[in-house]
């Protein structure tokens, strides 16, 4: 199985700025994620963007909608922020792209102590060998499908949609 790792920015990758304390990207964690994690996994990572989802505009998620339907593997993983992931899960979702995609993120950047950013990435790691051609969200332990999903920003986690 060769998976897909499309690396896009949000929380995950952020890292605290001492200076201004604010937090914002530097470079990608996901090499030392991969490496710590053990994956054993044919895994190649595609870094594409680091940018905050809340900056996210259509140009740059018609461009992750291009890269997963243009890679060559059915299995993609995609990091990206939580605030809109919800928001590229329907685009990606709406394309019927037939191939097998999981989006995942954290709430704490994996640089900061008590992250979720490891237990995300292996919680979609895992479930995208499971799963059936979708699109799918992998947060707080739950893989939901693209069409059923959203954050409930209240709890600070993700759920099936209420009716």
């Amino acid at each position: 199985m060769k998976v897909r790792l499309l690396i896009t920015g949000g929380t995950i990758d952020k890292v605290y700025n001492q200076s201004n304390g604010e937090l914002e990207f530097d470079k990608t964690h996901f090499p030392e994620m991969v490496k710590r994690s053990r994956v054993e996994v044919d895994l190649t990572l595609e870094e594409i963007m680091l940018l905050d989802s809340l900056d996210m505009v259509d140009k740059e998620r018609d461009f992750i909608v291009d890269s997963c339907r243009s890679c060559e593997e059915d299995f993609i993983l995609i990091t990206h922020g939580t605030d809109t992931m919800c928001d590229t899960a329907r685009l990606i979702g709406e394309s019927d792209i037939d191939k097998t995609i999981v989006l995942f993120g954290a709430m704490v950047p994996y640089a900061v102590s008590n992250s979720d950013a490891l237990f995300n990435f292996g919680c979609a790691l895992g479930s995208l060998q499971l799963l059936e051609s979708g699109v799918y969200v992998a947060m707080n332990g739950r893989v939901l499908p693209w069409d059923d999903v959203e954050k409930n920003r209240a709890l600070g986690v993700f759920q099936y949609i209420e009716s």
